[in-house]
Formats: C-alpha cells, sequence, structure tokens
C-alpha cells in the first residue's frame, strides 16, 4: 500500500476528521503552519463580523457591560484552563507572551527574594531570555542574571541562586518535547520557582499544570488555538502564588475597582492582578470563539491525532530514498515529540520556499530546518501524504538550486 493509499485509509478512521470542517482552508494548499499561525476557524469571522456590525457598530461602548468585554479577560482564561490542566481561578487572557513573561519572571524574583538567578535552556525561543534580559537591565546583576544552559546540564545548574527555572515545554526548532513533570521536580527540589511557556503544547497535546505542580506558565493565542494574527496571550499562576506579590505592570485593568480612579494603585484580588490594560476586545473576541472548538474534546484525543500524524509523516521520510539528506530533528520517541516534525538540510530556507510555491505551506527556521507542523484538529493523514511526496519532487529534482528560491522575505 502506498503513503496515499494508507493516508485515505487513516482519514477515514479519524475520529476527529469532522473538525476539518469548521475551519475555512484553502482547497490548493496543504497548510502545515499551524505551529507558527492556525488556521481560520468558520465561527471566528461569524463571530467578528457580528462584534463589529452589531455590538461595536450598534451597541457601541454599552458593549463594555452588554456584552461583557470587560470580563473576556477572565472568561477566556477559564475556557483555556481545561485545555491545559488548570483548575478554575489560574488562568487570565491578557496582552503577549512576552509581557506575560516580564510579569511572572518579576513575580518569581519577588516569591524568592534572596535568589537572583533566572536559568534557562540555552536555545529556547529567544523572546523569552529577551524578556529576561531587560528584567535584568532594569533591575541590575544584583536581583537579576541570566543563566543558559544545555539541556544535559540543567540538573546540576539548578541550584541555591536559582529563583525560577524557565523553560519552553515543546524546542520550537526541533519539536522536541520536555519532561514537564521531571523538570519542575527538580527544581522545586532546589528550592527554585518553575516557569513553562507552552506555545507549541496548548491545544495540541495535554498539559498538566496543576498535577505536575507548576508555578507559572504562558502561552499565545495564535497557533494551535487559532485565535489569528497576533490573538491574545495568557498566563498562568498557581492559585498558592496569588496576593503575594504585586506584579510591575500595575495597570488600571489590573486595579481592584477600575472605574473608581483611585490615585494610587490596588491590587486586584488573584488572577485579576495580572491584568494591566484594556484588552483588545476584537482580538479576544475571535480567540473566544475559536475555544469553543475544544468544548467537549478531551486532550488526549487531540494528542493521539498528533502523534499519529507526525509519526506517519516520519516513517515516509525514513522509508524515501530522495529524502536521505534530510535529517530528521524531532525525536521518534513519542513522549519526547510535540506536534512537530523539523528536518535539517544545509538548503533549508529554498527548500521550504519550494515547497510553498508547490502549494505546501511549511516554515524555516535558521540557520538550516524546515519545520512541519501537524494541528490535529484541522491537519489529514492526506496533507502528510501530499507534503511527502511533494518534499522527495523537490530533493529529487534539485529544484531548490533555482536562485529565486534563496531570496529571504521579512518573516520566514
Amino acid at each position: 500500500m502506498n503513503r496515499r493509499d494508507e493516508a485515505t485509509r487513516l482519514d477515514s478512521h479519524d475520529p476527529l476528521r469532522a473538525m476539518r470542517d469548521a475551519f475555512a482552508l484553502p482547497q490548493d494548499r496543504v497548510y502545515l503552519d499551524g505551529n507558527s499561525l492556525g488556521a481560520l476557524p468558520r465561527c471566528v469571522s461569524e463571530r467578528v463580523r457580528a462584534v463589529v456590525d452589531q455590538q461595536w457598530g450598534r451597541d457601541l461602548i454599552t458593549s463594555w457591560n452588554v456584552h461583557g468585554w470587560v470580563n473576556l479577560p477572565l472568561s477566556v482564561g477559564e475556557k483555556i484552563a481545561p485545555l491545559i490542566g488548570a483548575a478554575p481561578g489560574q488562568v487570565v487572557c491578557c496582552d503577549s507572551i512576552s509581557v506575560n513573561l516580564f510579569k511572572l519572571l518579576a513575580t518569581a524574583l519577588g516569591l524568592r527574594p534572596s535568589r537572583r538567578v533566572v536559568l534557562t535552556c540555552a536555545g529556547d525561543f529567544p523572546t523569552d531570555a529577551y524578556m529576561g534580559q531587560g528584567l535584568h537591565s532594569l533591575l541590575g546583576a544584583e536581583r537579576c542574571e541570566m543563566r543558559a544552559v544545555g539541556v544535559g546540564e540543567l540538573a546540576d545548574a539548578l541550584d541555591e541562586t536559582v529563583a525560577v527555572l524557565m523553560m519552553t515545554e515543546v524546542d520550537f526548532r526541533s519539536g522536541r518535547r520536555h519532561d514537564m513533570r521531571e523538570l519542575t521536580a527538580a527544581a522545586h527540589a532546589c528550592g527554585a520557582l518553575v516557569l513553562w511557556d507552552l506555545a507549541h503544547s496548548a491545544g495540541a497535546l495535554p498539559v498538566d499544570l496543576d498535577d505536575c505542580g507548576v508555578d507559572m506558565a504562558v502561552g499565545c493565542g495564535y497557533k494551535f488555538l487559532n485565535g489569528g494574527p497576533g490573538a491574545p496571550a495568557f498566563l498562568y499562576l498557581a492559585q498558592r502564588h496569588h496576593n503575594q506579590v504585586t506584579q510591575p505592570l500595575s495597570g488600571w485593568f489590573g486595579h481592584a475597582a477600575p472605574f473608581a480612579f483611585d490615585p494610587d494603585y490596588r491590587a486586584a484580588p488573584g488572577i485579576s492582578a495580572y491584568q494591566a490594560g484594556t484588552p483588545g476586545v476584537i482580538g479576544m473576541q475571535a480567540l473566544d470563539a475559536a475555544l469553543d472548538l475544544f468544548t467537549g474534546l478531551e486532550p488526549a484525543s487531540l494528542r493521539r491525532k498528533s502523534l499519529a500524524l507526525t509519526g506517519f509523516f516520519m516513517e515516509g521520510v525514513a522509508a524515501d530514498p530522495a529524502l536521505a539528506a534530510m535529517e530528521v530533528l524531532t525525536p521518534t520517541e513519542e513522549a519526547r515529540r510535540g506536534s512537530q516534525v523539523s528536518l535539517r538540510h544545509p538548503e533549508a530556507h529554498a527548500i521550504a520556499q519550494c515547497l510553498i510555491a508547490a502549494g505546501v505551506i511549511v516554515d524555516f527556521r535558521d540557520p538550516d530546518i524546515v519545520r512541519f507542523g501537524f494541528a490535529p484538529l484541522y491537519n489529514s493523514f492526506t496533507d502528510a501524504a501530499i507534503a511527502l511526496q511533494c518534499l522527495s519532487t523537490v530533493l529529487s529534482a534539485g529544484a531548490y538550486a533555482n536562485e529565486r528560491y534563496r531570496q529571504r522575505a521579512q518573516v520566514t
């Protein structure tokens, strides 16, 4: 049985296959970049039209009360909470991952005043380290020191100077999944807190923040949650850490009584204090609508589909002699695999551009990685089979050598 036939068979037995119809996917393309930007859910278009035309257009400013705009950060956070293993009252949807990292890193240092080190894994997504570096510049080395080590060196680096271990659960380049439970326990054993970045986890695989004893987490709304470009992010702070320190971005939406217009800041109780400025209502409503697609779905079912898709694709790469030059970076071990397959090749950028030109949308990560993202809600095994065939053709024909595929756009 060839890969296309096998894909057809697998698609016919896929319990999530009907979910694909909920998305506005172009018929002439295979979209394998949901790990960077999720596809458009049809319900989002409907919601945004209603928000613009009816709520903003007709009800105007009364919509803050009439349509509950003022409560969106908390209500959307409550929708996200089950997807990341969080009990109610611990997740708020607001701002961006970068801004939320700044808030939580400052919180972590406040909760561990005798420690100064923010420990992270070398090679994690840069914005995480950038925000720590900004905090270092603001507070000085005596209060905040960034320390990055290789993944194999983390255990030895956890000492009495570490205030917080900051980790991305799924590595954005390789797709390698770190062991949340093990690393959280190791950090706690030395008295440190743990902050997890769930950008490549939430919506694609089960996350168990409460069960793993995690202290803090951040995540975005525009990847596997399908909230749209620039969708608001979310943050999690375990209940046991609420109301102990004040986060530094003390904007009016985090005030205990924002419409009292007090001259001095008083933090709202609990997770509400981690809001800052006025939320972007249209983006928040788009994400809220997208999250409705997860209603009634078990995260374990998404994980089974994700592993089956990535496994099918990796088997196809290994079986095709034309792809022998592509090095598979993503772990074959299921427990260590996210929802993407990363392939290394010296001509990775040009190969990615060839695939895109042929209608298979992937992305490139510097210096030499082509990423194939598999969103379990809408990607099919047929998508994977078409991508395999296209990749094989590109490599066999050497089409990537054409100069036009070497031109780099601003976004890769």
